[in-house]
C-alpha cells in the first residue's frame, strides 16, 4: 500500500489545487446528470425531440466547438510557455484564449436571439428546456472561465496558470460532450 500523503503522489500529483479539481469533477457531475436527463426525456419522446433539434443551428455550434476547442489549446499552450518562463507570450495566449470564448459566447448570443425572434423558449418543447439550460449553464461557465484567464495573465504564476487552464479544459470538455448530443444525436 502507498502513502498517498507524499508529494507528487495520488491527489498531490494533480497539476494545480486541488480544491479547483474537487469544482471540476462536481461540475463534470452536474452536467453529466442534465445530460442523462436530457437523454431519458427525449427516450419519452424522440419524435418531439428530433423535431425540436431541427430548429437549432449545428453550423453555428459546429463553429462554436471550433472556436472553444482552439481556445483550450491556445490555454494549453500559455501553460507551456509558462513553464518556460515566457510571460509576455503567456499572456498573450491567453488573451487569445479569452477572446475566443468571447466569440462563442457572441455566437451562442446569436442563436438564442433567432431562436427568439420565432417564439422558441423554455417552454415550447422538453427539448428546448435542456437545451437552454444545459447550453446556458455551459455559457456562464464560458463567462466564468474568461474571468479565471484575465486573472491568470494578470497573475502569471505556475499554480495560477495550471488552476485556470484545468477551469478552460473543463468548459471545453463539457462543450464537446454537449455539442453532439443536443444537436446531432438524432
Amino acid at each position: 500500500m502507498t502513502d498517498d500523503t507524499q508529494a507528487g503522489t495520488g491527489f498531490y500529483a494533480l497539476p494545480g489545487d486541488l480544491m479547483m479539481w474537487i469544482l471540476i469533477i462536481s461540475e463534470l457531475a452536474v452536467f453529466g446528470a442534465g445530460l442523462m436527463a436530457f437523454l431519458s426525456m427525449r427516450l419519452t419522446d424522440p419524435v418531439g425531440f428530433t423535431a425540436a433539434q431541427g430548429h437549432l443551428d449545428a453550423t453555428a455550434a459546429g463553429i462554436n466547438t471550433v472556436v472553444l476547442v482552439t481556445s483550450g489549446w491556445l490555454a494549453a499552450l500559455a501553460l507551456r510557455a509558462g513553464e518556460a518562463g515566457q510571460i509576455a507570450r503567456v499572456r498573450l495566449l491567453l488573451v487569445g484564449a479569452a477572446l475566443l470564448g468571447g466569440i462563442f459566447l457572441w455566437i451562442k448570443a446569436v442563436e438564442y436571439s433567432s431562436k427568439a425572434a420565432v417564439g422558441i423558449n423554455f417552454e415550447t418543447h422538453p427539448f428546448f428546456t435542456f437545451y437552454y439550460l444545459l447550453t446556458g449553464f455551459h455559457a456562464l461557465h464560458v463567462v466564468a472561465g474568461i474571468v479565471i484567464l484575465a486573472l491568470v495573465g494578470w497573475r502569471a504564476t505556475p499554480r495560477n496558470l495550471e488552476v485556470g487552464t484545468a477551469f478552460w479544459h473543463m468548459v471545453d470538455l463539457v462543450w464537446v460532450l454537449l455539442f453532439p448530443v443536443i444537436y446531432l444525436l438524432r
